[in-house]
């Protein structure tokens, strides 16, 4: 019987990168929570089908 691995989600290489440059497990748990809030506000669409106006539409 062989284990395949499983795929990564969406934010697992974000929460990778944030630990390999040893930030806090705060950091880490806020960095999410606003990726999160800015998918649902863009309601999950992809990052290549928005413009750069629409992506600091957030910002405002």
């Amino acid at each position: 019987m062989t284990t395949e691995p499983r795929p990564k989600k969406l934010l697992d290489p974000v929460s990778e990168a944030i630990r390999r440059k040893h930030s806090s497990p705060r950091t880490e748990e806020a960095s999410i929570r606003w990726i999160k809030r800015f998918i649902r506000f863009h309601h999950k669409r992809q990052p290549a089908e928005m413009a750069a106006a629409e992506v600091q539409a957030c910002h405002r």
